[in-house]
């Protein structure tokens, strides 16, 4: 047997063994579900996925760099609060 360390943040630690104790489990019994799970199917026994639009997505990109261009070239509407809530309700 090997002996594995992981640093977990506190809150998230309390709220796991409060989960598995639940469950009539403990953390160690947890990992070695997991693992045996994912080494059984041979990949991460759950999704792992980027968000389909990110902040950074070149539609975004594009955006922040023309709305750059605009503000650098004196291209800006100036609007009070006010004026946007009228444009809103409008």
């Amino acid at each position: 047997m090997t002996t594995i360390s992981i640093r977990l943040d506190d809150d998230d630690k309390k709220e796991l063994e409060e989960m598995c104790a639940d469950m009539g489990m403990n953390i160690s019994t947890f990992y070695m579900i997991y693992t045996k799970k994912a080494l059984r199917d041979r990949c991460i026994p759950f999704e792992v996925a980027a968000p389909v639009e990110s902040f950074y997505s070149d539609a975004n990109v594009r955006q922040i760099k023309k709305a750059d261009k605009q503000l650098k070239s004196g291209h800006v509407v100036k609007k009070s609060i006010e004026e946007l809530e009228e444009i809103a309700n409008e």
